[in-house]
């Protein structure tokens, strides 16, 4: 989780615009915006505004200072914040994922989806030479700890790569989910705190776990071999979305004389270009007070809580709209269609290019990337790969996907700051671009759709595996898929239910029909050290050593 930088609203007044906005947008659902006019509503001071959480409150008085903020801004308070944000605030038996919680995700549906991590963990340092020291584990947004319990258990029996394996780095912001990774990680080992964070035990095979809040805390040493996991990670950074905006239709003037009038010839402004308008997240009108002709955001479903707050466009440029924008020609092709809308990640794009540069070091000694990444330090050997796998499209530019997700249904993104899980589609192209753009030493593959990754890397064949082991259990321990738990022997029936279920979460992680799974919205992207073009293992590539 990125959103490890809890700034306070005020410090982003730069990047806003006047109060005065004319334009609303209204979100019918939360992968679609209808642009719609904002009439004069008036305020009534007669009565307190009544807001949906404490966060909302506090972030509508920060607006009420500073503007409009953007959609980044109030992404990163809702999910960090530390005065109620989703992931940060300490809420008493608060769990954000699995059934009970707002969603699940994959490694919570199976035990195969950690293990074939580990298994690709496992054929990249295969691949590199089979390095005997220096390598380390990183994982980015660790969720519960599943993921990574399911790559040590996998790892740990392969015994000359788990002897390599000098640390493993989780980058946590959440002290909640951290207890809870801890937990599960590292048991009743002891928790130290240390100069980047805190430190224990792994119960497998005594590895050192150390967690940090950002992974610029993690030690970047140019003699290490990083293995880098980001399981929907990049979705929950914050975006900025900008809107093409066509050139002003201004009448052209003319000068009276006493020998009749005279066209002025104006030379051509930006305002008589298409520009590109952030749009900004502001406080709705209470519905008791506003008028017919008013605009604001729906929710999802009609019982559903009014939304504190609406996105509109941005009267004039600021300078997220003049800078973000022009940093790839993918979005200037763009600017051109009237009314199109793209998100932007420049935090996505700099983790994409700390990640490179971890495995392929600097481009050159002095450079610094467009999104502000320091230069890592050089390596005489480019080393380590990075997975990434999270959902959106495989080459366009995400428009108008940011989304709310509340007790495993889409929710308005805008109502119930902090109780709500905000996420949007993530630009793999903008990954690949920032990668390659960071280091000479990588290669990017993919993104390919997660189903075709599973697949190539065996999660059909470890479910035979699996079930094989339930047919033959008699009275011993099984695991079966959901997790890692010891199961006793049952009866056929109890042996034939859990069958099923790892046949249906097999099904599940891997499907590509419309609703039924995930093999087709997933995505999955390689960054490994330049080979040649030589694919990894799930990417078309095979295992030569």
């Amino acid at each position: 989780m990125s959103w490890h930088h809890n700034l306070r609203l005020a410090q982003l007044a730069a990047l806003t615009t006047p109060h005065e906005n004319n334009i609303v947008l209204g979100l019918s659902r939360p992968r679609t915006l209808d642009l719609k006019i904002f009439q004069g509503t008036r305020w009534s001071s007669s009565s307190p505004r009544q807001w949906s959480t404490p966060l909302a409150k506090r972030i509508a008085e920060a607006i009420a200072t500073t503007g409009p903020i953007s959609i980044a801004a109030y992404m990163r308070q809702c999910l960090t914040s530390p005065d109620g944000g989703y992931y940060t605030a300490n809420r008493e038996g608060r769990d954000q994922f699995g059934q009970k919680g707002d969603f699940v995700t994959s490694p919570e549906i199976s035990q195969i989806f950690g293990e074939l991590f580990g298994l690709w963990l496992l054929t990249e340092w295969m691949m590199q030479g089979r390095k005997k020291q220096g390598v380390e584990i990183i994982e980015v947004g660790p969720g519960r700890g599943t993921l990574m319990d399911d790559i040590l258990r996998t790892v740990s029996t392969f015994k000359s790569l788990a002897s390599s394996i000098e640390n493993i780095y989780l980058v946590e912001a959440s002290p909640s989910l951290r207890a809870a990774q801890k937990y599960l990680l590292c048991g009743d080992s002891a928790l130290e705190e240390v100069s980047t964070g805190y430190r224990s035990t792994s119960k497998y095979a005594g590895l050192p776990i150390t967690w940090c809040e950002d992974i610029r805390f993690v030690p970047n040493e140019p003699d290490k071999t990083p293995f880098i996991f980001a399981h929907e990670f990049f979705d929950a950074l914050p975006i900025h979305a900008f809107q093409s905006v066509p050139p002003s239709q201004t009448p052209t003037q003319t000068l009276s004389t006493p020998t009749g009038q005279i066209s002025l010839n104006r030379p051509k402004t930006e305002a008589q270009k298409p520009q590109w308008r952030e749009l900004l997240v502001s406080p709705t009108v209470p519905s008791s007070i506003i008028t017919p002709s008013a605009t604001s955001i729906p929710s999802t479903k009609s019982k559903d809580p009014k939304p504190d707050f609406q996105l509109s466009l941005a009267k004039a440029s600021n300078p997220s709209s003049l800078l973000l924008p022009n940093q790839s020609q993918r979005y200037k092709d763009l600017l051109s269609t009237a009314d199109a809308v793209i998100e932007i990640s420049p935090e996505s794009h700099s983790y994409a290019a700390i990640f490179a540069r971890r495995i392929g070091g600097s481009k050159n000694s002095d450079s610094t990337a467009s999104s502000g990444v320091p230069p890592a330090p050089r390596k005489s050997e480019p080393s380590g790969a990075a997975l990434i796998l999270d959902y959106g499209p495989a080459e366009t530019i995400p428009s108008s996907t940011l989304r709310g997700i509340r007790s495993h249904q889409l929710v308005s993104p805008l109502a119930d700051a902090g109780e709500v899980d905000l996420s949007a589609d993530v630009d793999f192209m903008a990954l690949v671009e920032a990668a390659l753009g960071s280091s000479n030493n990588v290669e990017v593959h993919g993104p390919v759709e997660q189903g075709v990754f599973l697949e190539q890397m065996g999660i059909k064949e470890r479910a035979e595996m699996l079930i094989r082991g339930l047919e033959k259990s008699s009275g011993q321990g099984t695991e079966v898929a959901g997790g890692s738990d010891q199961h006793p022997a049952n009866s056929a029936a109890d042996i034939e239910t859990k069958k099923k279920a790892i046949g249906a979460a097999v099904e599940r992680l891997v499907s590509r029909l419309p609703g039924r799974g995930m093999g087709t919205l997933y995505k999955a992207l390689a960054i490994v050290p330049e080979r040649g073009g030589k694919r990894p293992v799930g990417f078309g590539g095979g295992l030569s050593v």
